[in-house]
């Protein structure tokens, strides 16, 4: 197996870590140290993976078994860890976000460039089944030049954690673009090849996690935590981004809103397009023809959906683990760029026109001389 041999350390023994910590299990790796603040949650892993577990990130990272370190902490825990890890020469796999803010993951980027361990940041669904498909079809150019996406992550009721780390802004870093509007906006990304932004518009809403009396069939505010009611955070969010050659994405994010939900995902070629739901094992390909009758031609792709996405992902991040090679695909150069979108639709929002993603920097840059002229 592509693990064998390696030794992984989980920090955050929550139930994505336990996720994370299963599945490099299967593959071949051992889990042999993890973190977690909480005693009751240590003890369920340590009997669970027969591993060492620690109260700080910094006994793991000095633990000589461990080659790797898997991060599934709130995002703003994200930076001390990863630097950690990657100053100790370790290899990273950092949950999504890459952090709560643009300068934070900024500085784990630094922190990457400078060491001799690899940092891959978990975007999963690009590993599914539907992205998958649609990958092999690009590579055939059956869809021509992808011009324009239509990303959509909504939930008609579903605010996790009401009054918990997710709705917490110093935290989370954001609410629904944060935590779900991401997976969207990175696949669109990705799927045009992260072009180069031009311009990003967006506008972010707080409507209805503030709002006790809102209907919630779903039940998510059953686990509304009364010790600590912070609702500080997005729960809607509608952005437009425009790149460099007429390239175009239009992302929509929920926790909570008024439609059905979706995680309908729409990419438009020159030749075909393409549809599935985001993390998908199924694929449409839309295209029109003249042969015999000008007519439509839609294509339904469905593939083994044994193979989730997390597994793959997992699996190509200790196949970096093992060999040393930088991996081509959830780099910290893309999760990056990914930040600086979502940096710019939270500023957008505020400013109420769009912005590029320079302007941040160039405000820095004008308070410094602001500073040196008083």
């Amino acid at each position: 197996m592509i693990g064998a041999d390696i030794g992984v350390g989980i920090v955050g023994l929550g139930g994505m870590g336990t996720l994370h910590a299963r599945s490099v299990r299967e593959l071949g790796a051992e889990v042999v140290a993890g973190v977690d603040l909480v005693p009751e949650q240590r003890e369920r892993f340590a009997a669970e993976f027969d591993a060492r577990t620690y109260e700080t990130h910094e006994e793991l990272v000095a633990d000589e078994a461990v080659d790797a370190v898997i991060v599934t902490t709130p995002n703003r825990f994200h930076e001390p860890i990863a630097v950690a890890a990657l100053e100790a020469g370790l290899d990273v796999l950092v949950e999504k976000p890459l952090a709560h803010s643009l300068e934070s993951a900024e500085r784990i980027a630094e922190a990457a460039a400078r060491s001799t361990g690899v940092c891959m940041v978990g975007f999963h669904n690009r590993h599914a089944a539907s992205m998958a498909m649609f990958e092999e079809q690009r590579a055939r150019d059956r869809f021509g030049e992808v011009t324009h996406v239509e990303a959509n992550y909504v939930r008609r009721r579903g605010v996790p954690g009401p009054g918990s780390w997710f709705t917490d802004p110093e935290l989370a870093g954001g609410g629904a673009l944060v935590d779900i509007g991401v997976h969207a906006l990175d696949l669109a990304l990705y799927a045009l090849d992260f072009p180069e932004i031009v311009e990003v518009s967006g506008v972010t809403r707080t409507t209805f996690g503030t709002r006790e009396e809102v209907a919630d069939p779903e039940g998510f505010g059953d686990n509304w935590d009364a010790d600590a009611e912070r609702y500080e955070v997005d729960d809607s969010v509608s952005a437009f981004i425009r790149c460099a050659g007429g390239k175009t994405i239009s992302l929509e994010a929920a926790w909570a809103t008024n439609r059905e939900e979706s995680m309908d995902f729409h990419v438009r070629g020159t030749k075909a397009g393409a549809q599935f739901d985001i993390g998908d094992t199924e694929l449409r390909i839309l295209e029109a023809g003249t042969v015999g009758r000008d007519h439509y031609a839609d294509v339904d792709m469905s593939a083994d959906d044994t193979l989730t996405g997390y597994a793959e992902q997992d699996e190509a991040f200790l196949e970096t683990v093992a060999t040393g090679v930088p991996p081509e695909t959830n780099t910290i150069d893309e999760a990056l760029t990914v930040q600086r979108v979502i940096d710019a639709i939270y500023r957008s929002s505020e400013a109420e026109r769009s912005v590029t993603l320079a302007d941040a920097h160039v405000s820095e840059t004008q308070l410094e001389e602001t500073t040196r002229l008083d």
